[in-house]
């Protein structure tokens, strides 16, 4: 029942009026997460950062919002709580927390400064930083660890969902290294960039051991159901965040060396283009077939958007235009993608569908 209210809205009906936290998932720190990459990639590309700034700040207060709307879904409905970390289908939404706090972190650095001013935009992303890789340490140990002695799940049972957790790592060591130029240099700034170095590892490895799964359920089992299918685009998030996170680990320290970038990230984003085109003519299909609506929509912009400052940054190690063309392309894709998740969503909230309570 968990992960069904997860995915597919409820029909607005006169019972369901009265807004409530009970089914508030951890799914919906996604929007947070799609919403902040539209700043970041935004400045990626090279959007002046005054015309991302209301971005930015739209992603600080929907994040501000959600954590005091999730604490009181804890403290009230600790029931429904444990019940979403005994679902397989909703446990890897987890991930989603950790990297809603390093996505807005990231957009403060590269957009916020021009309002909090530097230091302060520092002191911010430092602590998001922080908090979500803490939190996302603890994801990707804890959400594997419960799928083996929790949960009961098949091999059919595989969803891009399960790469939620083991790709927060991932999103920590691509916005990690950005703080590295305030650290006093030496074993301080080293120890940060090559911890971020050994997140990507590890982030990477799982993701390796995770996408076969997705892939034979494909494979063996057909396409996945209509208001799933939007799930598919979560597989460009690792592939997109790691080739961001080889360029900012290549500028981060004198140990990684440059061409890293280039020679890592130049085959997985042509892998990325790949997936992207696979799960592209999977959503048309679904389309074509009627698929609702549903909060998995936001799948369609925060892994688009690492693609987009992964194409960046290839530009950048590079001097290809091409790259550059790629960047601003995947941008325009994102946009729209932001803007049809964001008003769908306002107005199915407005409806009662996504957030409601039987009337007392």
């Amino acid at each position: 029942m968990a992960a069904t209210a997860l995915v597919r809205p409820r029909p607005a009906t006169r019972a369901h009026h009265r807004l409530s936290t009970r089914d508030l998932g951890p799914n919906w720190y996604a929007g947070v997460m799609g919403t902040a990459i539209v700043a970041t990639a935004g400045a990626a590309v090279g959007l002046p950062p005054a015309a991302l700034v209301p971005v930015w700040a739209l992603a600080a207060v929907l994040l501000a919002a959600l954590l005091a709307a999730r604490a009181a879904h804890w403290a009230r409905h600790a029931d429904r709580a444990r019940e979403h970390l005994a679902d397989p289908a909703v446990a890897p939404f987890y991930g989603c927390l950790s990297m809603a706090l390093l996505a807005v972190g990231a957009a403060t650095t590269a957009v916020g400064a021009r309002v909090t001013g530097g230091g302060a935009a520092f002191a911010v992303h430092a602590a998001l930083w922080a908090a979500g890789t803490a939190v996302g340490l603890v994801a990707a140990v804890a959400v594997p660890y419960l799928m083996v002695v929790r949960h009961r799940v098949r091999p059919g049972d595989a969803s891009p969902v399960w790469l939620l957790p083991v790709v927060a790592p991932m999103v920590s060591a691509a916005t990690g290294p950005a703080l590295a130029p305030r650290l006093p240099a030496g074993q301080w700034r080293e120890s940060l960039v090559l911890g971020c170095f050994g997140m990507f590892g590890m982030s990477l490895l799982a993701t390796l051991l995770m996408l076969p799964l997705v892939f034979a359920r494909l494979v063996e089992r057909g396409p996945l159901p209509l208001a799933l299918t939007p799930a598919l685009f979560l597989v460009l998030g690792p592939l997109g965040q790691s080739t961001t996170a080889a360029g900012a680990l290549a500028d981060g320290s004198a140990a990684v060396p440059g061409a890293f970038a280039a020679l890592y990230g130049v085959p997985v984003l042509g892998f990325a283009l790949l997936w992207l085109a696979v799960a592209g003519a999977l959503v048309v299909r679904a389309a074509r077939r009627g698929m609702p609506f549903a909060l998995t929509w936001w799948a369609f912009t925060f892994p688009v958007g690492t693609c987009v400052t992964g194409a960046a940054s290839l530009a950048e190690h590079t001097g290809l235009a091409a790259f550059r063309a790629l960047a601003v392309l995947l941008y325009g894709l994102l946009v729209a993608a932001w803007l049809t998740a964001a008003v769908r969503t306002t107005a199915a909230v407005a409806r009662g569908d996504l957030l409601a309570a039987p009337a007392r």
